[in-house]
């Protein structure tokens, strides 16, 4: 079995074809998914970026393997203790260590962990490639040439795992220029209205209306990245934001295309296994962020997911509507691959159901976030019911209950009007929370210490200047409910 993961940072599944979008943005990935499981929704754990992918490796949440943040003490896994025997459990149980145990070399072309100093995501890999001299968010042709170069030289041995980052969905939205302007006439997602723009432009919160590239606009970003605006101060700048990523996502798929021709060229695309996912999706306006990936709502943290299987056409163009999350995909490979995931992951396999025809899956899904807010959400029914622990300064309100299949921009907060599911939600999040503790990492709830810690480190320290940022433009009043809901932090003390 030869098995190829595209692993797309940052791509949002409803911004596909496949998924319904009206912006012809994935041709290549539309065709895939017409000779692919589809499955609707799938959510990664924990987000962003090393969250995601450290509970992919592990098959664990990120209370359990330590990773919910991008820095501080819970940006490093837990490797052992005591009991730690020559080869660490991150080694022993580690995705790609199955599936060597199944007989396949793993490979990864990807600088993911230079860019996050995340070096364990090599335990189990038997190569890791990267573009020379890369730090992340290098361009897809530059990835394509690795990747055909392997190919090239691979492709007629069996048994093994390929897994190709592209980074280009990824903010700042940099598709080369040479490229064009694809969207520049295509109508925009229409819930994005003026009224919505305004609002935003009034609020507060790092990547929101008024300074989408963190705290304040920065002039040389604005030379360097010119798809990426630096502020929304009009509907010409939601325009370049949803043009920039989007024509981001269609040079990530144009080198879909491109690596799929490669394995037809080799006779390997019928019989190979393709899947193709991401690590969390991105928002672009929801909740004000504009171009970022910073909290625990479905905008974030439901990635596409498609799955080509050879030899099964009950797979083929088959969609699939239960909840899930990426890890438990990742514990059904290795089943279907012959093999049983180890009893320390948390994701759960379906393999069973899947092969008879069954779609099945979670009662409920429970997501974290913990590198620029500190919020834990639950998915269930029709609802998406966030809790935030910390709002790295956007002035959310505690809770915040959503319909996402009427409301997927999660406009209108239902906290107030839906009391009985703010009840429900909050006896999901306790019951997942009880359960989970007793093999918590480190021995507390990792987000209760980035909080102790700081705060999200992408927010740590930012508040002092903010405030001055935000009377300096006019909203003294979102600088005071901060001052208020934050005097301890900027006291020094922990919250």
């Amino acid at each position: 079995m030869r098995l190829v993961y595209i692993d797309i940072d940052t791509l949002r599944a409803d911004h596909l074809g496949c998924y319904g979008y009206h912006r012809n943005t994935s041709p290549n990935i539309d065709a895939l998914a017409k000779t692919a499981l589809h499955f609707n929704e799938v959510y990664a754990s924990d987000t962003p970026c090393l969250p995601s992918r450290s509970a992919l490796l592990t098959g664990r949440f990120g209370i359990h393997n330590g990773v919910v943040n991008h820095g501080g003490t819970d940006a490093d896994p837990v490797i052992g203790g005591p009991e730690r025997a020559f080869w660490s459990q991150l080694q022993l149980t580690s995705f790609p260590t199955q599936l060597k145990r199944l007989g396949m070399r793993t490979v990864s072309i990807s600088s993911f962990a230079q860019r996050h100093s995340a070096f364990h995501w090599h335990a189990g890999f038997d190569e890791v490639i990267r573009v020379p001299g890369s730090f992340g968010l290098e361009s897809a042709h530059e990835v394509f040439e690795l990747v055909q170069d392997w190919l090239n030289r691979n492709a007629d041995q069996d048994n093994w795992f390929l897994h190709i980052h592209l980074w280009d969905p990824h903010t700042p939205y940099r598709a080369p220029a040479s490229f064009g302007d694809p969207f520049a006439d295509q109508p925009l997602p229409n819930w994005l209205t003026e009224e919505v723009r305004l609002a935003h432009w009034n609020g507060a919160g790092p990547h929101s209306a008024r300074e989408c590239n963190g705290f304040a606009p920065k002039p040389a970003a604005i030379t360097r990245w010119p798809r990426q605006p630096q502020e929304i101060p009009d509907m010409g700048a939601v325009r370049k934001m949803f043009d920039g990523y989007d024509t981001g996502v269609l040079y990530a798929d144009t080198y879909v295309g491109r690596i799929l021709n490669v394995l037809a060229d080799r006779n390997l695309l019928d019989d190979a296994a393709v899947m193709l996912s991401s690590d969390h999706g991105e928002t672009l306006g929801e909740l004000n962020v504009y171009g970022d990936h910073q909290t625990a709502d479905w905008c974030t943290a439901r990635v596409p997911l498609l799955l080509k299987w050879p030899g099964s056409e009950d797979f083929t163009g088959r969609q699939l509507d239960a909840l899930h999350y990426q890890i438990d995909v990742t514990a059904t490979l290795i089943e279907l691959l012959g093999g049983k995931p180890p009893g320390s992951w948390d994701g759960q396999s379906f393999a069973e159901s899947l092969q008879a025809g069954k779609d099945l899956g979670r009662e409920y899904l429970v997501l974290s976030q913990g590198a620029w807010t500190c919020q834990r959400s639950v998915r269930w029914g029709d609802n998406l019911l966030i809790k935030t622990l910390h709002d790295g300064y956007h002035l959310y309100d505690e809770l915040m209950l959503f319909d996402v299949v009427k409301d997927p921009h999660e406009q209108t907060d239902l906290v107030q009007p839906c009391p009985q599911l703010v009840t429900d939600g909050l006896s999901l999040l306790d019951s997942w929370h009880t359960e989970m503790m007793p093999a918590a990492a480190r021995g507390r709830d990792p987000l209760e210490n980035v909080i102790k810690e700081g705060g999200p480190y992408h927010v740590r320290g930012q508040l002092p200047d903010y405030l001055k940022r935000l009377r300096e433009t006019g909203r003294s009043s979102s600088a005071e409910l901060l001052e208020k809901k934050y005097a301890l932090e900027l006291a020094g003390e922990a919250i």
